[in-house]
């Protein structure tokens, strides 16, 4: 009897070039976590494969790196500059077996650069960086995983002046909470209490009550360190 590996091959047309091409993926029995971080990064049991790993598809052809919060269409004049930026510079390789953790990084930067120039909405740009820095995180790089939690709160921070994060998975208390969380995670400690005061502001009308508790927390636990 063949053994189920962790990993599928599923296929996808890239959404700049349209050639067909497969990433993997991981099968959700696979997937075990243990618990997440204050930024909700999951923590994976041991011997439990990471989706992280496969969030981004990069087509092997042009080069053009996404994720599924990506949307299809082209705003006018960013194909072109993607063309000439990215699919023409593109050295022809793959990222669609197996990552090790070195890959995928690259992948998650081929994606951010893309969704720039694509002029992808803010709150995806900042999933990106947020998810590259969790990718530092578990490799214990500090110094990298410090850079992208900051610019994802720069974009959050614009998602959430904007507004397009509306429509998006992302709801507006969990924008507010992670902008606190990860300005308090980067020692941007007025930022980060100016947010969850925000989020507590929300308290009556939210859906989510877990959110409200882990800011709370969190506020309490800041002002009384700005007390000592």
């Amino acid at each position: 009897m063949n053994q189920i590996e962790p990993t599928y091959d599923k296929q996808y047309k890239c959404i700049k070039c349209q050639q067909v091409f497969t990433s993997k993926r991981v099968r959700s029995r696979f997937i075990k976590v243990d618990g997440y971080d204050s930024d909700f990064l999951p923590r994976y049991s041991a011997g439990s494969s990471n989706p992280l790993l496969y969030y981004i598809q990069t087509c092997p052809f042009c080069g053009f790196s996404y994720s599924e919060d990506f949307v299809s269409l082209f705003p006018p004049g960013t194909e072109v500059k993607i063309q000439t930026e990215v699919c023409d510079r593109w050295a022809e390789r793959s990222y669609s077996g197996l990552r090790t953790a070195e890959e995928a990084i690259s992948t998650y930067k081929l994606a951010i650069y893309c969704a720039i120039l694509k002029q992808e909405k803010r709150i995806t740009i900042a999933g990106l960086n947020m998810r590259l820095a969790w990718l530092y995180r578990l490799e214990a790089n500090e110094e990298q995983e410090q850079r992208f939690l900051k610019l994802a709160i720069d974009n959050y921070l614009a998602s959430y002046t904007n507004e397009d994060f509306r429509g998006s998975k992302i709801s507006e208390i969990r924008v507010l909470y992670l902008i606190a969380e990860l300005a308090r995670r980067t020692n941007q400690n007025e930022l980060a209490i100016q947010y969850f005061s925000k989020v507590l502001e929300q308290q009556k009308r939210s859906t989510e009550p877990k959110i409200i508790e882990m800011a709370r927390e969190q506020w309490q636990t800041m002002r009384m360190k700005e007390k000592i």
